[in-house]
Order: structure tokens, then C-alpha cells, then sequence
């Protein structure tokens, strides 16, 4: 008795009263960002150290490539399927062991003798960067509530765009100076630092979910659930298919220089950390529809005028500037639609949502690919670009379903 309850509504942390809130949930916020990081570093940096790879483990380029594929592909698969399994439990729990798996396959990562472990490995990897990057975004709404929301899973998904921005350069660096398992070294220290703050400041909270499997799998009948998450996986798709092949995009600006690659990458990083967290805000000010609304629409007029840019370095840096802030802007708001959408299902849902970016990821290098061959590298962006009109009407179709559903609220799409 002498515990508090965790409100199952508002996600208020064990120990907590709503009148004696502290700095404790923005703590707790920002040790799962710094999680998001360790765990996005591994995903971004692999692309980055795939040379030392393949000639440590005596593998092509394009075979050690394919790292890349079965990572995205796993977390993919197994985010939705975890996130059924383990919705009934406290988020902390689930925090733990997924951090504790991403941890494992790091290790085994670095200690493995040939590339078949090393993709056996990352499967591993995956699969506890599947559970984690969810059960993050979700701990983090339910710590600092609905009014803060979108600022909370902002801050999660900022430890993403940290990772593209600061944790995959200084990884590449790590393994061209010393050998790409130093980088697996690099990786699990931050995953151990990132698991010691899961333990000591991360309040418990209780996330309501459905009991039965069937109740759990209900928000998939949902039309409006079901638009949300077409919207990120075409959206993401979109703007995935020119970061896949930027240094061919670019080349002509960069002159083959990896130096210059590697300031677009980090302005592309770094002003999409920026575009994320206060898309967040944005979000919780004006509504989630009209926040990824614009970013789409920035997403589709940058990559429609990029062609002009890959000549320059300069104009290209200022239209990955915009590119990247466009790209981020997304993720935070999608995910706060659909929270708000059905917060009894929000594992579910944000493991879907989870899976379907990893899944755009695969598809954009698809996509990019037959781009290349067919209209070449300097004009894929237009095909991301119609790619995000159609992103555009899909977020739409979803506000509508959501304004003609009588069991949907107001706020929802406000």
C-alpha cells in the first residue's frame, strides 16, 4: 500500500503524483534518446565500415552490403510480431531485454569469425532494435503525457537522427583507423551506458493493452490505423531512396571526395535532429495531421528541384539542409497519430509503424536501384518525389477516415 498505482491513462511513473512531478520523466526521456542512439548508430554506421568489412572477412562489397538489407529487414519483421507478444508487459521490462539483446548481438557482432555470423549476428541485433526503438517511444508518450506527447517521442527519435548525424561518422572513423570490430567495441559501450540508465533512471510505467491475442490485433481492422501507417511506409520510402545512394547522387558535387560526402551526411544528420524535435513540438501545438502534412510537402518540393543541386557543393549542402529536416520531420508526429489514435494498442502500433520504416528502408534501395539504371542517379530524387505526393494522399485519407469515424475524437487530427 505504501506504492502508488501508475495511472494506466496517463502513464504516471511508480512513486509519482501528478502534483510532485519533477525533472524525473524528462531524466527518463532522455536516457531511451540516448538508447535510440546506440542502437541507430549500429543500423547507420554498418554502410560506413563495409570496405574493412568485406576485406576482413574476404567478402565483395555488395555481399557485405547485404548487412545492411538483413538488419533493416529483421527489425522490420520482428517489430510487429514483439510487439504482439510483449504488449501486456510493463514497458521497463521490455526495455531491459531489448537492450540486453541488441547488447548480445553487438558482442557476438565484434567476436564473429566469418560474414555468415556476422549476418547471424545482426539478426540478433535486430531483433532487440525491433523491440526497443517501440517500447521507447511509447514509455517516453506515457512518462510525460498526452499534452507533451509529440515533444516526448521527438526526443526519442532525435537519438535516431543523432546517430545518422554523430554516431555513424564517428564509427567510420573508429573503424578506418583501427578495424570495423573496434567500431562493434564503440557500439557496445554505448549500449552498456545506454542500459545502466534504463535501470537507475527510468521510471516504471504501466501502458494499458488489450488481454487476448485477437484484441490485440484488432487495430489492424482499423481503416484509420491502417492509412497512418501506409502514409510512413510510402513516405519513408521516399525520402530513403537518394540518402541509400547519396554518395552516387552527389558525386558530381563532391568530386569522389569522401570528405565532402561525409559533411552532406552529417548536415543531412544534424538538421534532421533539429527538423525531428521540433516537428514534435509542432505537433503538440498545431496537431500531428498538419505537421506531417508539411513535412511531406517540403520532403516532395526538395527532392523535386534536387537535380539542379548535384553539381554544387554548395547547393547541394543548402538543399540536403532542407532535404533533411523534411525527412526527420515525419516520424515523430505519425507516431503521436497513432498513439492518440488507440492508446490501448499503442505497442502494437508503433511497432507496426517501427517495422514499416525499416521495411521503406529496404524498399528505397529497391526502388533506388531500378532508378539508377533506368534515369540515372542524378534524377532518382524525382521518383522520391512523386513517391511523397502519393505519402501526401495517404496521410490525407487517413484524416478523413479519422473525422468519419464516430468513435474518433477531435483531437486526434486537430
Amino acid at each position: 500500500m505504501g506504492k502508488s498505482v501508475p495511472d494506466r491513462k496517463s502513464g504516471t511513473p511508480e512513486g509519482k503524483t501528478d502534483g510532485g512531478e519533477s525533472a524525473a520523466p524528462w531524466r527518463g526521456v532522455l536516457v531511451l534518446a540516448f538508447g535510440a542512439f546506440a542502437i541507430g548508430t549500429d543500423e547507420f554506421v554498418l554502410a560506413g565500415v563495409l570496405p574493412e568489412l568485406s576485406d576482413s572477412l574476404s567478402v565483395s562489397i555488395t555481399t557485405a552490403g547485404q548487412v545492411v538489407t538483413v538488419f533493416a529487414l529483421t527489425c522490420a519483421v520482428m517489430a510487429p510480431i514483439l510487439g504482439t507478444l510483449t504488449a501486456a508487459w510493463p514497458r521497463h521490462k521490455v526495455l531491459k531485454l531489448s537492450v540486453l539483446v541488441y547488447l548480445l548481438g553487438v558482442v557476438a557482432t565484434g567476436l564473429a569469425p566469418s560474414f555468415p555470423v556476422v549476418l547471424a549476428a545482426q539478426v540478433v541485433a535486430a531483433v532487440g532494435a525491433g523491440l526497443y526503438i517501440p517500447a521507447a517511444s511509447v514509455t517516453a508518450s506515457a512518462l510525460m503525457g498526452p499534452e507533451r506527447r509529440g515533444r516526448a517521442i521527438a526526443a526519442v527519435t532525435t537519438g535516431l537522427t543523432a546517430a545518422t548525424a554523430l554516431g555513424a561518422p564517428i564509427g567510420t572513423v573508429v573503424g578506418s583507423v583501427l578495424d570495423w570490430r573496434a567500431t562493434m567495441w564503440f557500439i557496445a559501450l554505448l549500449t552498456v551506458l545506454s542500459l545502466f540508465g534504463v535501470f537507475t533512471l527510468v521510471p516504471a510505467v504501466v501502458v494499458g493493452a488489450p488481454g487476448g491475442l485477437r484484441q490485440r490485433l484488432a487495430p489492424l481492422g482499423d481503416r484509420r490505423a491502417v492509412a497512418v501507417l501506409a502514409a510512413t511506409l510510402v513516405a519513408f520510402t521516399a525520402a530513403y531512396i537518394v540518402y541509400t545512394y547519396m554518395a552516387e547522387v552527389f558525386a558530381p558535387a563532391t568530386g569522389g571526395d569522401g570528405r565532402k560526402l561525409a559533411i552532406l551526411m552529417f548536415a543531412f544528420g544534424l538538421t534532421g535532429m533539429v527538423g525531428n524535435f521540433y516537428a514534435g513540438t509542432l505537433a503538440d501545438r498545431f496537431g500531428a495531421r498538419l505537421v506531417v502534412g508539411g513535412a511531406v510537402t517540403l520532403l516532395a518540393a526538395s527532392l523535386l528541384v534536387l537535380p539542379l543541386a548535384t553539381g554544387s557543393f554548395a547547393a547541394a549542402a543548402v538543399v540536403i539542409v532542407v532535404y533533411g529536416v523534411a525527412a526527420w520531420g515525419i516520424t515523430a508526429p505519425q507516431q503521436s497519430r497513432l498513439i492518440t489514435l488507440n492508446p490501448e494498442s499503442a505497442p502494437l502500433l508503433i511497432s507496426l509503424n517501427a517495422a514499416f520504416l525499416y521495411l521503406a528502408i529496404a524498399l528505397s534501395g529497391v526502388i533506388g536501384a531500378v532508378g539508377i539504371s533506368t534515369i540515372g542517379a542524378r534524377n532518382i530524387s524525382l521518383i522520391g518525389a512523386a513517391v511523397a505526393v502519393l505519402a501526401l494522399g495517404l496521410s490525407e485519407l487517413g484524416h478523413r477516415l479519422a473525422k468519419s469515424s464516430p468513435a474518433q475524437t477531435a483531437k486526434v487530427t486537430a
